[in-house]
């Protein structure tokens, strides 16, 4: 709801019923402005809580403007008027049915009475600011609920799809059911915490730090820089978490059976930063092992080198380098990063 001052638009522009009507509204604490024209009035409608109206000012003016301005309301508004006419009079019908929601005072009346009847609409006015209010949220949120159903079609099928080709390149780069069984297993099973991260923000992103402490973390020792993990907080949109928490897992899996991870003095250190250039923000990761035995290219490729050099590379549009180091493995990986939500948090 936007800001408003629960300002009251006064018009009488015959006899001093104008400066009267502002003075009683000023003794009770009521903020007013006098109008000296009904084009100025319905002018400032949208931004005020009420209108004092004397009958004669509506007589004597064009009044097509205000009475499209009360036609155009919302369905949530039902704008208060006050109508003053004059003394034993009987109040023109024409003008009550083109206000609305009108009280009607004879002049003259007690000042209480002016101020009570627009105390009276003040509190309406705001009631109805209140559902305003109730109704745009309902909006955000369901706007908000069809872009997460949106995302969630989305994710779907990209889950089935990964999962698809992740059976199908376990099953080229296993020898038995035995060995299938189990590196299919472990790539599940990562795939699964990288989602339980995403869906903590809606299928959104997942910190790049809980990525690589998910596959990383059960190898460090307490009070040792066996595993160093170095870089700022940084959130990855879902379309990049999935495949980058893949590669971290196939890198891990790497070093426990060939890498730094399969000798007690190996050690392994990320560290990444993001860039901003004229395209946006890069990703810029580098993961470094020392200690482990020595390297060499490997004779065939599986599917852990695969993903690395070619899925990353077409899936997430990334730059990636693997330096078979004799000292250790040196994969370094570049990555542009989306700019914006698909769905807002909360």
């Amino acid at each position: 709801m936007p800001d408003r001052e629960a300002v009251v638009l006064v018009l009488a522009p015959v006899g001093r019923d104008g400066k009267v009507a502002e003075a009683i509204l000023r003794e009770v604490g009521v903020a007013s402005r006098v109008e000296t024209s009904l084009a100025d009035l319905v002018a400032g409608l949208d931004k005020a809580a009420c209108a004092v109206i004397t009958e004669e000012a509506l007589l004597k003016s064009d009044r097509r403007g205000i009475a499209e301005w009360v036609e155009g309301q919302p369905a949530w508004s039902d704008f208060p008027f006050v109508l003053l006419t004059l003394r034993g009079a009987t109040p023109d019908e024409r003008l009550t049915e083109l206000l609305g929601n009108v009280t009607v005072l004879e002049r003259p009346f007690h000042p209480s009475i002016l101020a009570s009847a627009v105390r009276a609409a003040l509190r309406a006015r705001r009631r109805q600011w209140e559902v305003e209010a109730h109704l745009a949220e309902r909006q955000k949120t369901h706007e908000r609920q069809a872009l997460l159903i949106r995302e969630l079609h989305h994710r779907v099928k990209n889950t089935l799809a990964t999962v698809q080709g992740l059976l199908g390149a376990t099953a080229r780069s296993t020898k038995n059911v035995e060995t299938f069984y189990q590196s299919f297993s472990d790539r599940i099973v990562s795939l699964g915490k990288t989602h339980t991260l995403l869906t903590e923000d809606y299928w959104q992103t997942a910190p790049l730090h809980e990525l690589l402490q998910n596959e990383l973390g059960p190898y460090g020792v307490a009070g040792s820089r066996r595993i160093v993990l170095d870089g700022p907080s940084v959130e990855l949109a879902a379309d990049l978490a999935v495949p980058a928490g893949m590669a971290f897992h196939e890198l891990t899996t790497n070093a426990t059976k060939h890498g730094a991870l399969s000798q007690a003095n190996g050690r392994i250190t990320v560290t990444w930063s993001v860039t901003q250039g004229e395209a946006g923000r890069t990703l810029v990761l580098d993961w470094v092992e020392t200690g482990g035995p020595r390297v060499s290219v490997p004779e065939r490729k599986g599917f852990g080198s695969t993903l690395l050099q070619r899925v990353l590379a077409q899936q997430c549009n990334a730059v990636v380098a693997i330096d078979y180091d004799p000292a250790g493995l040196r994969f370094h990986f570049e990555a542009p990063m989306p700019g914006e939500r698909l769905v807002p948090s909360y």
